[in-house]
């Protein structure tokens, strides 16, 4: 195996030349001193041997723990390595294996944060599905009135609406986590975008007996299509905990940020609630019944790739405050 290697050959052929080369010239000048340089010559070739054989096994000792690393084994010590020409590459391997323990760690706790989406989307599919099942087996029912069947149709058609709702936002995510989205700044007035937001609210809002009070000065420099939805969703939370009253919108714009304030006259947030508000499928203490969890989550994904911040947190007198900053440095 030692002498496998082409550069302990060449180092092995440079010596025997060097001697031999020493050897004649010995025995041309002075007979006499071609013994002591041939031994010469024997010691520092049989020393380059023991000197590579030395590294080669620390090498190869060396390869066989990476190789171990690799199978799994985290109880190895590379520091026993650190000398010599082998200080260097132990560094840069003991760096690696760090980033390989590190990404290794991340790709575990990935598996587990999709395994637990998989079980919380299945979940949240399987509700309105169940009463689809139920509602296409009463539909069948030959005694069913007319009224009441309009009322299953028009309970069928909010479930569906409920699930491509749902599977609409869960790919906006999955697009939002791949990097896949493609974010176009706009400038743009706080007035129009927050009319874009609301719009889609107005008629539920009326019905619920709510209203909208909407004060904004300044310009903001963001996607509007996307922001519109983040801020929709926001508002939307905000409408399915309140039975009646008002949502005040104020933005407005200073020279380090756009700021947009959404605050209603709900019966606010719970407070254990609060640190989770905008993790995906969480449903607080006072969710709506056809809330998923996944509205704010969406919310703050689109607004932290552009720059943008959101905060929830209660008010005094009552009710819930969103704030949302749209920064105009780098720096959040």
């Amino acid at each position: 195996m030692l002498f496998r290697n082409p550069e302990i050959k060449n180092s092995i052929v440079l010596e025997l030349t060097l001697t031999l080369t020493a050897v004649v010239i010995c025995l041309a000048v002075e007979p006499i001193c071609a013994i002591p340089a041939a031994l010469l010559g024997a010691a520092s070739i049989l020393i380059l041997l023991l000197r590579m054989k030395h590294s080669y096994d620390r090498l190869a000792s060396l390869a066989n723990d990476i190789s171990r690393i690799l199978a799994g084994t985290n109880d190895i010590n590379l520091h026993r390595y650190a000398e010599g020409e082998l200080c260097i590459l132990e560094s840069e391997l003991t760096k690696l294996i760090v980033k390989l323990n590190e990404q290794a760690e991340l790709l575990k706790k990935d598996k587990l944060a999709l395994m637990d989406s998989i079980a919380d989307i299945s979940h949240q599919l399987r509700t309105p599905l169940t009463s689809l099942n139920l509602i296409a087996t009463a539909l069948r029912a030959p005694e069913l009135s007319e009224t009441r069947r309009i009322e299953l149709i028009f309970e069928m058609s909010q479930q569906l609406n409920r699930i491509d709702w749902l599977i609409s936002a869960l790919l906006k995510l999955a697009k939002l986590d791949a990097d896949a989205v493609i974010i176009k700044p706009t400038c743009i007035t706080l007035e129009e975008l927050i009319q874009r937001a609301a719009e889609p609210l107005k008629i539920p809002m009326e019905l619920r007996e709510q209203a909208m009070d909407i004060k904004t000065s300044g310009r903001v420099l963001c996607d509007p299509s996307w922001t519109s939805e983040a801020i929709g969703n926001v508002l939307k939370n905000c409408m399915e905990h309140m039975q009646s009253g008002t949502v005040y919108i104020r933005a407005s714009e200073n020279p380090l940020f756009s700021e947009i304030v959404i605050t209603d006259e709900g019966s606010g947030i719970d407070e254990k609630d609060l640190p989770h508000l905008f993790e995906r499928f969480y449903r607080g203490k006072n969710a709506h019944s056809n809330s998923v969890g996944i509205g704010l989550a969406l919310s703050r994904q689109i607004l932290l790739k552009q720059n943008a911040s959101i905060k929830a947190e209660n008010i005094r007198s009552g009710g819930a405050r969103f704030t949302i900053r749209f920064y105009k440095s780098q720096t959040v």
